[in-house]
């Protein structure tokens, strides 16, 4: 599977742990940066460009690394295309997945070690989207939404 990575300097040593380990696992990856460390970087420009990686790339998906990981899943989530969602632990990750079909994960490089960040991401890439109605239901009432900007009807 192609995996798209993106961060800024808080994510940057994960992001560098998780290119390594994605290769090992068999997976492409595409870095979109930073390619070295800079404590003042900024991360919209390479969190943006790994979203539209996803977004141009049916059957992709992402990764988004920083401090706390919220920056860089709101920036994601501004893509046209990507459904980003925020993982804090195994089951988080699982069901951005499973339930919302998730496309881009964001982690915070600060909140989690290593071994709990690749586990989040290992568990990410090996579920499937439920397909479930009720879960499709949700999504294509995101979608209309972002497309019209008419909110959906109450029940």
């Amino acid at each position: 599977m192609r995996v798209y990575l993106g961060s800024d300097h808080a994510g940057f040593e994960l992001k560098e742990h998780l290119v390594s380990w994605l290769k090992e696992q068999g997976h492409e990856v595409v870095d979109a940066g930073p390619a070295v460390f800079d404590a003042v970087d900024d991360y919209p420009p390479f969190v943006l460009r790994a979203a539209e990686g996803v977004a141009k790339d049916p059957g992709s998906l992402g990764v988004v690394i920083g401090g706390s990981g919220n920056g860089e899943q709101i920036a994601a989530n501004k893509v046209e295309g990507v459904r980003a969602a925020l993982a804090w632990s195994e089951e988080t990750a699982k069901l951005a997945r499973e339930h919302n079909d998730a496309n881009v994960l964001g982690v915070g490089g600060r909140m989690h070690s290593s071994e709990e960040a690749t586990r989040f991401v290992e568990v990410f890439l090996a579920t499937p989207y439920s397909d479930e109605e009720r879960h499709t239901r949700r999504i294509e009432m995101l979608s209309r939404y972002e497309e019209s900007g008419e909110l959906p009807p109450l029940p």
